[in-house]
């Protein structure tokens, strides 16, 4: 089979690992792709994920039999029904199953009318009024830009002055545009994050390995929000007794609640959990593979990806046993320097080579890209996945940091501290 990746980051690169290793797989194409992915995908990097028209060409031209759309963004918009309307086969929830990531609202809304266990919430279009609805609320509380704000619309807000600036920042002064024309507010809860990716075939749902990220750019969990400096799959504190509760409350609910409403979904659903000391409670839903949770899960599973994908679009899924290796992996992102406010690029890479050959060893590309000369160099904030495979998360962890002192670049940034919680 042919099969085009839409998408240019880490998990698109993840994905592309996965899907080379699978016996059905002859040619990988990816649209824009990035300077990793071109090694083992013929990649056009002048396409873009919103350019639907020139994806559609480009997958005739190449005469491509699956498509997998991969990023928020097309998924939102509907590059699925776009694509399979022109009779293409698709992997991926079509734009009325997508609106569970693309409205945090609407997912909000549903939680509470399939009593899914959520935080406690109110959405305003007015800023007035959510300004008022702020005076008699409890601090800290958490603010959400309703619509796709790169995973950086959430701002948690300990004192009341931060609340009135952030609903000014996100609903007035647009800093994450028109997501922000809705808000939710939301209330603070405690307990460790873990996230959650499951395969969803409409009807069943499978879940993958656990995961954790570490979202702040700074040691200690200081510093802004990111897309995630680094994961851990598993996570130590998704236990036996967690998972049998989400799975009969959280996990197939929320796919009987989507079919309920006429929005079958089909594709990956991303969980955001927090443990509280109530129970798992939902945080968010991404309707897609998180990044960089795709670089620790996608290596750890045995199943062959396309076989899943498959059983997803077919609605075969029932018959299918996920299973993953009984290891661990540790994901280090290395970043340019002031990321995500504001940094430099173009910057060569060196020390790639080093990964090649070496089992339990990924170097996932997220910004990267060939210049003029052909050399590789840093496109973006998040530049490098550094991953590794241990038969513990200590192990793992020792190796991904060790392997990120074989590549280097001019602004090269990193945390030091991922997973270092879990440790003894």
């Amino acid at each position: 089979m042919k099969v085009l990746i839409v998408g240019g980051g880490g998990r698109e690169h993840a994905i592309a690992v996965s899907m080379k290793k699978s016996k059905r797989v002859d040619k990988i194409f990816c649209v824009p792709g990035n300077a990793g992915i071109a090694q083992i995908a013929e990649c056009d990097s002048s396409i873009g994920v919103m350019e639907f028209d020139k994806i559609i060409a480009y997958g005739k031209e190449k005469e491509v039999d699956l498509v997998f759309v991969a990023p928020d963004d097309p998924l939102a918009a509907g590059l699925v029904d776009v694509l399979e309307a022109e009779g293409f086969r698709v992997f991926g929830p079509e734009k009325r199953a997508a609106i569970l990531e693309a409205s945090k609202a609407f997912s909000k809304d549903l939680m509470r009318k399939y009593h899914i266990p959520t935080a406690e919430y109110e959405t305003f279009d007015d800023p007035e009024k959510a300004l008022a609805y702020l005076e008699h609320s409890n601090m800290p509380i958490v603010l959400k830009a309703d619509g796709l704000a790169l995973g950086k619309g959430v701002l948690i807000c300990n004192t009341l002055e931060e609340a009135r600036a952030g609903v000014r920042e996100i609903m007035q002064d647009k800093h994450f545009g028109s997501a922000g024309d809705v808000l939710v507010i939301e209330e603070f809860m405690t307990g460790p994050e873990v996230s959650v990716l499951a395969f969803v075939d409409g009807r069943t749902i499978k879940p993958m390995a656990s995961a954790q990220d570490h979202k702040r750019a700074g040691d200690g969990d200081e510093g802004p929000n990111t897309g995630g400096m680094g994961n851990i799959s598993p996570s130590p504190f998704y236990t036996e007794e967690v998972d049998a509760f989400c799975r009969k409350y959280i996990y197939q609910p929320t796919v009987d609640a989507m079919a309920a409403e006429g929005r079958e979904f089909k594709g990956v659903i991303f969980f955001g959990l927090m443990l509280t000391p109530e129970g798992p409670k939902v945080l968010e839903y991404n309707a897609r593979f998180g990044d960089p949770e795709a670089q620790v899960v996608l290596c750890r599973m045995k199943n062959d990806l396309l076989d899943v994908v498959d059983a997803c679009i077919d609605g075969t899924l029932d018959k299918v046993e996920l299973e993953f290796e009984e290891d661990a992996a540790v994901c280090v992102v290395l970043a340019s320097e002031g990321y995500p406010v504001s940094y430099e690029k173009g910057y060569e890479i060196t020390g790639l080579e080093q990964f090649e050959g070496k089992e339990d060893y990924y170097c996932f590309h997220a910004g990267s890209k060939l210049d003029s000369q052909g050399r590789v160099v840093t496109n973006g904030g998040r530049v490098l996945g550094v991953t590794a495979r241990g038969k513990n998360l200590e192990e793992a962890r020792e190796k991904a940091y060790a392997a990120t002192e074989w590549v280097s670049f001019a602004n090269k940034y990193m945390r030091h501290d991922i997973g270092k919680k879990i440790m003894p």
